[in-house]
């Protein structure tokens, strides 16, 4: 009996020492950047910085997250789940492919001249970023907006 009650305590000891009741820390977009530009596609990469204090680890998801370019919605980042490394600053990579035709409405096209006179566009990440872990969920508001060059 003695021995349950041990192992018990033992269980109940690195259960309460552990910290994993605080989500990650999300800290910001970094790198974001026009890593591909064509005739055909623009591919749009960034770096969503986390710190997790936690000793164990979780997932991220990033299923409601947009990309608007010049103001207007261009895609939808939607993933794999991303495993969170235990006590660490991490990063998951974000990447969106976006076709150019869909930026040549009459809508889009004066935003697009603009932009490529100044090789510049005014990207922003905008949505939802999903944390779970043994049942508990939160979920991290992404409002981030940059201005890129881009080479032709």
């Amino acid at each position: 009996m003695s021995k349950r009650l041990l192992m018990f305590s033992l269980i109940l000891t690195l259960l309460f020492n552990c910290s994993f009741t605080k989500k990650p820390e999300f800290v910001r977009l970094e790198n974001i950047e026009v890593i591909d530009s064509n005739s055909k596609t623009i591919t749009i990469r960034a770096d969503a910085l986390f710190l997790n204090k936690n000793d164990v680890g979780g997932t991220l998801k990033t299923d409601d997250l947009k990309v608007y370019l010049n103001d207007l919605e261009l895609a939808s980042v939607i993933s794999d789940e991303f495993d969170v490394p235990r006590r660490k600053n991490f990063t998951i990579p974000l990447t969106v492919k976006v076709a150019t035709a869909s930026l040549t409405s009459d809508k889009n096209l004066g935003s697009l001249l603009g932009s490529l006179l100044t090789q510049s566009l005014k990207l922003h990440y905008k949505g939802a970023i999903k944390y779970k872990i043994m049942g508990y969920s939160s979920t991290y508001t992404v409002d981030e907006i940059q201005d890129v060059k881009i080479k032709f």
